[in-house]
């Protein structure tokens, strides 16, 4: 990958013809322009080299910016350029670190498809938005970081929470009746309040939580796990088009990647960290609305769950969030609206994290979503495909064929759901 040595003209163009027309003026006046397209254009390309949530490539930005951390790995800089780069010791410590890092960062190394990716960006409608820019949602930075290195919205980008009161309502995709009308009314009556509605577009609450934003002419956001240009669930599309009309829909990862487990799981969190609230409406016993839950209480944003019947099984989750990790008991509109800042209900919160359950690693997860169940996958491959190094797969590999969960075939490895 030789992304410095790309024509700057041709970058400068790219970049900026996927950015806010803020940024872009702000840049001219400022004189500034080619140094603010290299960032951006850094940023852009980080985007589809890590998995969302990384925290070595958050790291090490955050130390020498975007553009300097996309030289040192293209450049391979040794330990003692790495650690005069961030100020430390030269112990080689931090470049083993890095180093590490580098082994899953190195197979998605591409400018061509990083150039295709900002192509493609543009032809959807989507903007790049960076820490930097005014209309980032401040509630990210909480993340550390973990926070995402950059947003692809489609939409407009004001519409992000920045600065106005937000709440998420969350839940399960397979939502009953009773649950999908609390949220409807639910959503409904915060929208009249002026409240952006945030969640993550999938069937059940997600959905509902957006239907009733739109009807009632509110702003609603939602949080992909792929690229802002595939709209998902399929089943979606027409929703997630209204959505784009008038509120923003966003993702961390590029246009054209599709959606897995693992960056579902990771998308929860900024569905979590951008609002001043989130709400749990309907959920079993092992929810993934759990997770986003969970991210919430890291965060210190006040957590909500709304009760049900005690024989529901798709209420489950929301007592046993009560019960064990301090959220509060909301019923309606208006105690969602004191939870998120308009009164003192979510003052004395309290409890653990909760997590939601799993049977496997983060790195199993990862090359189990990078498999096929028909097509042979190289080890090199499932790597690029995963965003872990050549080495972890192999190890992960093997201890899923003990399982019997994967098996290797003439064409390489193939996944095995019947035994999952």
């Amino acid at each position: 990958m030789r992304v410095f040595e790309l024509d700057a003209d041709d970058v400068s163009r790219a970049i900026f013809s996927v950015t806010p027309q803020a940024v872009v003026d702000a840049a001219r006046d400022s004189g500034a322009t080619a140094e603010v397209a290299a960032e951006r254009f850094a940023r852009a390309v980080w985007t589809g080299i890590v998995e969302p949530g990384d925290g070595a490539a958050g790291s090490l930005i955050e130390a020498i910016g975007a553009s300097a951390a996309l030289r040192s790995l293209i450049e391979r800089w040794g330990p003692q350029r790495v650690s005069a780069a961030l100020g430390a010791p030269g112990d080689g410590d931090l470049f083993e670190h890095v180093q590490k890092a580098w082994a899953r960062w190195i197979p998605r190394l591409d400018s061509a498809a990083a150039l295709a990716s900002i192509r493609l960006a543009k032809h959807s409608g989507a903007t790049l938005i960076c820490p930097d820019d005014d209309c980032w949602p401040a509630g990210l930075n909480d993340l550390g970081p973990h926070a995402p290195l950059a947003l692809w919205v489609r939409g407009d980008p004001w519409r992000l929470p920045a600065t106005s009161p937000s709440i998420s309502l969350v839940g399960a995709r397979a939502a009953t009746g009773y649950g999908e009308h609390v949220t409807l009314e639910a959503a409904s009556t915060l929208v009249d309040r002026g409240f952006t509605i945030i969640s993550g577009a999938a069937y059940g609450i997600d959905g509902a939580a957006h239907r009733a934003a739109l009807a009632s002419q509110g702003t609603t956001v939602a949080f992909l796990a792929g690229g802002v240009d595939r709209p998902y669930p399929s089943g979606h599309d027409a929703l997630i088009g209204r959505i784009v009309e008038t509120g923003a829909v966003a993702s961390e990862v590029p246009c054209g990647v599709p959606p897995s487990k693992w960056r579902f799981l990771q998308r929860n969190r900024l569905i979590a960290a951008v609002s001043s609230a989130t709400v749990v409406l309907e959920a079993g016993w092992r929810s993934g609305s759990l997770n986003t839950a969970g991210h919430a209480a890291a965060l210190g944003r006040p957590l909500g769950a709304v009760p049900g019947p005690v024989t529901s099984a798709a209420s489950a989750g929301c007592h046993r969030l009560i019960r064990e990790y301090g959220a509060t008991c909301v019923t309606n509109a208006d105690e969602m609206a004191e939870l998120a800042g308009e009164g003192d209900l979510g003052a004395g919160m309290s409890g653990g994290v909760p997590s939601r359950e799993t049977e496997r690693s983060s790195d199993e997860v990862r090359v189990l979503d990078s498999l096929s169940t028909r097509s042979g996958r190289s080890v090199d491959d499932i790597a690029r495909r995963a965003g872990l190094p050549v080495d972890a797969v192999q190890s992960v590999l093997g201890v899923l064929e003990l399982e019997g969960v994967v098996g290797e075939r003439q064409l390489g490895w193939v996944y095995l759901p019947q035994r999952r």
